[in-house]
Order: C-alpha cells, then sequence, then structure tokens
C-alpha cells in the first residue's frame, strides 16, 4: 500500500480543517502501525516525565 505524504497548508487558523486532516492520517494508518505510534508517544512521555523528575519512586504500600 503506497501512502501519500500531505502537508497541511492553510492561509489561516481553521481548527475543523486541521481536525480532519489528523483524522484522514489516522484512517491511513494500520491498526498495528497506530499502536506502534502510541507506545512510542507513551515511551517519549514518560522519558520526559523521568527527566523532569515529575515521576514517583517506587512505593511499599503496606496493608493493615
Amino acid at each position: 500500500m503506497d501512502k501519500k505524504k500531505s502537508i497541511l497548508a492553510l492561509s489561516e487558523h481553521d481548527e475543523n480543517k486541521e481536525l480532519e486532516f489528523e483524522l484522514e492520517y489516522l484512517r491511513s494508518l494500520t491498526f498495528e502501525e497506530r499502536l506502534d505510534m502510541m507506545r512510542k508517544k507513551s515511551r517519549e512521555m514518560l522519558s520526559q516525565m523521568v527527566k523532569l523528575g515529575y515521576r514517583k519512586p517506587f512505593e511499599i504500600v503496606k496493608r493493615s
């Protein structure tokens, strides 16, 4: 399957056109490609949180 590469060029800001463009792109991806993209973004966000010091250290919860 040959996927065309697209660039959205607008003369002025149009949120609806941007959203349609993003949804069309996501519809063109296979399920596996979307999962890979989601996993990559999750790893990226986690590493960024660790780098900025927002990740909590491992905690041991004691039940009473």
